[in-house]
């Protein structure tokens, strides 16, 4: 019992998760600072340049490379070592490969590579660079994981590996994402580091402008790259390359060239054409990958009459053509993990470029020495040949003759030997010549080391010197092109503004028409059909507007939607429209009540309501700025009232109000008062009904001296100024507006008419009458009017709107007595 150590089971676990993080972190998941590897690929790399796979031999079997990294150097599953030399291999995901694949490394559409017995690889040129001068005493090496060979912790990396190639990494409660970089512009700024060692990270960015990524693409703005370059974290926006071919039909094809960064192009098609499906995009025709080894090229077919800016931003909308790469910049410095800005990045790398070249210069400058030292005792030798040739025939061995030379000329052990070693050629006086030249370059170079040594400031020229033939060497345009921010295209840009007539049937079908598509007629006129209407269907509602206008649709349930005319299809006269139901997201029971247009969602406004009970609330318009597609609850109506009217007070407690009712009756109140209240309220009372009466219109208004259009189901209309209606307060019986009967009908409507503007009236069957508002007769309140629109037998008008007057001009058509 006395090796049974008692431990709570929380320190325990503490310990050992801490110890299994530390793990991960520094021998699994993160990149070094200085060499940008993670051991698995440092250990790929050293094993392929210790079976001497360089770029210049022949290719070997993938499987023994794995093999070898396995056996010596990484005990873990050989999949994470084959997929850590496909990734090295693959062009589309290391900006500059590291290993030369042969064979089939995967695609850019996600297919995977073939099995590692099937493929074969070597080190790419570019890889010599990591490893250039690592047996010369550059770097520090450790134990294996059985002790029975040497790996580098570290290689000497000539490249700033790092910021080239980028790296990827999960750890325990960290990670990094470093985005891979342009060669050249990481020498220019390593460069401009070197010249100013208090440059900013500012001052860099004039050049290394950003990623570089090896799928191209587009960084949209700059402000992320700021963000991650000063910080070590920053998010960038980036989207493909996508060109608008102009056919000769008219018909426009969108051209994708290049994708984000790690974006399954296969992945990426299969989403396009489900959007396409689901009808979340519209507009495209056709889709097809016409990709082939010259780079990619999708073709995505839009149909004749759609914009393409339009497609083009649902797709980065919905897909990821457009996507977030999040950049952090952390790695491992001196075994701990630490985010880094960009200058923190390079100077760690030029710190470890001083201490490899400092060791190198130094392990060249002891190999010099030594064979001075020796190139020094041939030199003694070749004066004293004759005496020397006979102390070493007169020796009874090689040792007694190398005892007696360094006695009787000073030489060192190694001097002693390296002349008993000397071939007698080297004797001609040819060779003397040569060793006497020797020994002059050879002194020259170690002065030349030495003074390297002595001074940082030629081994920094020496570090600009090597990045210089980098660049020259490995250099490459960039891929990736940095733009100014992307606004969005919206369709505003694109769709002129101008006036339409909307119109509504009672079976839900809506559609958008020019206004000049009606001609104005006299009045009494019969008319022209509007629309073709199925069996049982009319028209309920129409309406004028422009097209960049927001409409708030209100239904019988008290929902409010929010609808962009130029959303609703633009159809001919005689066309039936689109059913609402497939624009918003209107339930099978509900149905539309009124709809108001606005260009804005200004607090300055509000939206009131008027009930067919005779109910009137006020809601701050800015309430109803924000709503999806599935609607908001704009007000609270009992089981038997509905919506009779929705209006829009610009001037908050200086509009007023006229409600009319079916049976004639009509009111005039201010709209102060009424008390503003929230979307989900009822309202208060704001005309006391007769039985069997109910409100059929409202309206806001807007000239105190201007006049109203009323008009009756059976085509009569009149009419009349609004100081007739004297000003009463909120919840009175009101004044006579009409004295309806059994000839003129009940009251349909009643709207503004002023002498510049013209009427359209639409029956239940779908015969539109146009006329100017000036042609219809002025009467006093309690008058019927005369007839305006005629209608025939179980013919009914139902719907009566305002347009703007056009220089139109006027058909005769002929009247009926």
């Amino acid at each position: 019992m006395s090796n049974v150590t008692k431990r709570y089971i929380e320190e325990e676990m503490k310990q050992s998760y801490l110890d299994y993080s530390m793990s991960v972190i520094v021998s699994r998941a993160l990149p070094d600072v200085r060499d940008g590897m993670k051991p698995v690929h440092r250990r790929i790399l050293f094993a392929m340049n210790e079976l001497g796979m360089t770029y210049d031999k022949a290719y070997k079997k993938s499987a023994r490379i794995v093999g070898e990294v396995l056996g010596k150097y990484h005990p873990h599953g050989d999949s994470s070592v084959y997929g850590a030399i496909v990734r090295m291999a693959q062009d589309f995901n290391y900006r500059y490969p590291l290993v030369d694949g042969h064979g089939n490394f995967g695609s850019i559409d996600g297919d995977s590579a073939a099995a590692m017995r099937y493929t074969e690889a070597r080190m790419a040129k570019i890889s010599g660079e990591l490893m250039e001068d690592i047996d010369k005493n550059t770097i520090d090496f450790m134990k294996n994981f059985d002790d029975s060979l040497d790996e580098p912790t570290v290689l000497p990396a000539k490249l700033p590996n790092l910021l080239l190639n980028g790296a990827t990494g999960i750890a325990v409660g960290m990670a990094t994402n470093i985005p891979p970089h342009n060669l050249g512009e990481l020498a220019d700024g390593i460069l401009a580091q070197i010249e100013n060692p208090d440059i900013t990270c500012l001052e860099l960015m004039d050049y290394i402008k950003g990623p570089d990524f090896p799928t191209g693409g587009i960084i949209d703005g700059h402000k992320g790259i700021r963000d991650a370059y000063l910080t070590g974290r920053g998010k960038i926006r980036v989207r493909g390359k996508v060109e608008v071919e102009e056919l000769k039909s008219g018909k426009a094809n969108i051209i994708i060239k290049e994708i984000p960064y790690q974006l399954n192009k296969a992945v990426l098609i299969e989403k396009i054409a489900d959007l396409v499906k689901e009808k979340k995009i519209n507009g495209i025709s056709d889709l097809r990958d016409e990709s082939d080894r010259d780079g990619i090229r999708v073709v995505i077919e839009v149909k004749k009459g759609e914009e393409p800016e339009l497609i083009l931003n649902k797709l980065y909308k919905f897909t990821e053509l457009q996507n977030t790469f999040g950049i952090i910049m952390l790695a491992l410095v001196n075994n701990a993990p630490k985010v880094l800005n960009l200058k923190e990045i390079i100077a760690e790398y030029l710190k470890h470029r001083f201490i490899v070249i400092t060791r190198r210069t130094q392990f060249d400058l002891e190999k010099a020495e030594k064979r001075a030292h020796i190139l020094q005792g041939y030199r003694i030798a070749l004066e004293n040949i004759d005496r020397i040739i006979e102390i070493i025939r007169g020796s009874a061995d090689g040792n007694t003759a190398r005892e007696v030379l360094i006695e009787k000329y000073g030489f060192s052990d190694v001097q002693s030997r390296a002349i008993l070693d000397m071939k007698l050629q080297r004797l001609t006086g040819l060779e003397r010549e040569k060793i006497d030249a020797e020994y002059v370059e050879i002194e020259k170079y170690i002065l030349e080391l030495k003074d390297i040594l002595s001074h940082d400031s030629k081994i920094y020229d020496i570090i600009k010197k090597e990045l210089l033939y980098l660049k020259e060497k490995y250099g490459d345009e960039r891929k990736t092109v940095i733009e100014n921010e992307r606004m969005e295209i919206l369709p505003e840009d694109l769709i002129k503004d101008e006036s339409v007539i909307l119109t509504l049937t009672n079976k839900g079908y809506v559609k958008r028409m020019e206004v000049s598509k009606y001609k104005a007629q006299k009045r009494g006129g019969k008319g022209v059909a509007s629309q073709n209407t199925i069996e049982d269907d009319f028209v309920v509602s129409i309406d004028s507007a422009t097209n960049l206008d927001t409409l708030m649709i209100f239904t019988n349930q008290g929902r409010v939607f929010n609808l962009k005319v130029y959303e609703i299809p633009e159809s001919s006269k005689q066309s039936r429209g689109k059913l609402i139901s497939n624009i918003i997201r209107i339930r099978e029971d509900e149905k539309i009540r009124a709809v108001i247009k606005t260009r804005d969602f200004s607090s300055e406004n509000e939206v009131v309501f008027v009930t067919k009970e005779g109910l009137i609330k006020k809601t701050n318009l800015n309430e109803f700025k924000n709503i999806n597609n599935s609607g908001l609850k704009a007000i609270k109506l009992k089981p038997e009232d509905d919506i009779i009217y929705v209006g829009l007070i610009e001037e908050i407690d200086k509009e007023e109000l006229l409600l009319a009712t079916k049976l004639g009756q009509s009111i005039r109140f201010g709209s102060d008062n009424v008390r503003a209240t929230g979307r989900d309220t009822m309202g208060v009372k704001a005309i006391t009904l007769k039985e069997g009466d109910s409100v059929v219109s409202a309206m806001l208004i807007k000239d105190r001296d201007g006049m109203i259009l009323t008009m009756t189901e059976n085509g009569y209309g009149k009419r009349t100024r609004i100081d007739e209606y004297p000003l009463q307060a909120r919840s009175g019986k009101g004044v006579i507006n009409l004295r309806c009967n059994a000839k003129t009908g009940d009251v349909v409507s009643v709207l503004p008419a002023p002498d510049s503007e013209e009427l359209m009236a639409i029956t239940s069957s779908g015969i539109v009458i146009r006329m100017p508002m000036s042609s219809i007769t002025i009467y006093g309140r309690a008058t019927q009017g005369v007839i305006v629109m005629k209608v025939d037998n179980g013919e009914k008008v139902v719907s009566i709107t305002k347009v703007k007057s056009e220089d139109d001009e006027i058909d005769e058509v002929s009247t009926e007595e």
